[in-house]
């Protein structure tokens, strides 16, 4: 488990990170969320003992993190951090090195990668050669090739188109399952909401919302409605029971206190004409996040 106790991050006046207590649990999948600004990269940082925290307590498996578990830690920062004029080989097996592997043992793993990524071709070419998806893909691969029992991804979807997102995600899926602890960050709520099983939205640096996702959403206490149909249902933002109204091709969505108000807008649409779908579901973090942080957001 990796726990944050009463972490603050200040440079000079300003508090990058405030006061943040977190747990994260072994052999899961975290999620951060926040805008640019938030405090993610920062905590990040902290954790892997690049940058000191002004007060509070870090610590994994009840003892210290930082360059003496370097073996057991990857990291894929949101910046590049390849050495463009090396070739990908070249470049992972002497990363590998620096985290204890010995050259067999890294081709083997770069072998598996390359492959599984659909790019062992590029095996010699040079990383200033690629695309910008493809060096975050060797990027992910330098952040996995020995293994880590922690692994931290700050943004590791950025470049990448959706089917080599897809292609990563099933990547993070797999190690996770294999009992790697993740902790990633996005701007991308629905990443967030598809792979994690725990999160925590920052804002200006301190937590607003912490723990599981199943019960973040059960706590916030509203429903949406998604509902399609073959006539205009725009005379639904009228109804008292409807806190949010937002329209979408051939419908709308509709942001109700509780199920029991789903019953109105049913009655209301009654008459009008063919409805192809009146469905309740749980809040979007979106809606989460809007309402904690609020819309103005980068």
């Amino acid at each position: 488990m990796l726990k944050l106790e009463n972490v603050t991050k200040k440079f000079g006046s300003f508090v990058a990170v405030d006061s943040l207590s977190i747990e994260i649990p072994e052999k899961q999948m975290f999620g951060f969320l926040g805008g640019n600004g938030a405090g993610k990269t920062t905590t990040f940082r902290m954790i892997l003992g690049l940058l000191d925290q002004t007060e509070g307590e870090i610590s994994w498996n009840e003892g210290g993190i930082g360059y003496d578990q370097s073996h057991l830690v990857g990291y894929l920062p949101e910046e590049r951090g390849l050495y463009p004029k090396l070739k990908v080989e070249d470049q992972l097996v002497y990363l590998a090195k620096l985290r204890g592997m010995n050259k067999q043992d890294a081709r083997g793993e770069i072998n598996y990668w390359l492959e599984r990524f659909k790019v062992p071709d590029y095996r010699t070419k040079k990383v200033e050669e690629l695309s910008k998806g493809n060096q975050q893909k060797i990027q992910f691969i330098s952040a996995v090739l020995h293994k880590p029992k922690l692994l931290i991804l700050d943004e590791p979807f950025t470049g990448l188109d959706p089917v080599n997102v897809e292609m990563l995600k099933e990547a993070v899926k797999e190690l996770k399952e294999k009992g790697t602890s993740i902790v990633f960050s996005s701007h991308r709520m629905e990443h967030v909401e598809e792979l994690c099983e725990s999160l925590c939205i920052m804002h200006k640096g301190a937590p607003v919302v912490h723990g599981k996702l199943k019960e973040i959403k059960r706590s916030f206490g509203k429903k949406n409605v998604q509902i399609e149909a073959d006539f205009d249902v725009s005379f639904l933002k009228e109804e008292e029971v409807v806190l949010h109204y937002k329209a979408v091709p051939e419908g709308a969505t509709c942001q109700i206190h509780k199920e029991e108000d789903a019953q109105v807008l049913f009655e209301a649409l009654q008459g009008k004409g063919f409805v192809r779908k009146f469905e309740v579901e749980e809040p979007s973090l979106e809606d989460i996040f809007i309402e904690k942080v609020g819309e103005s957001y980068e």
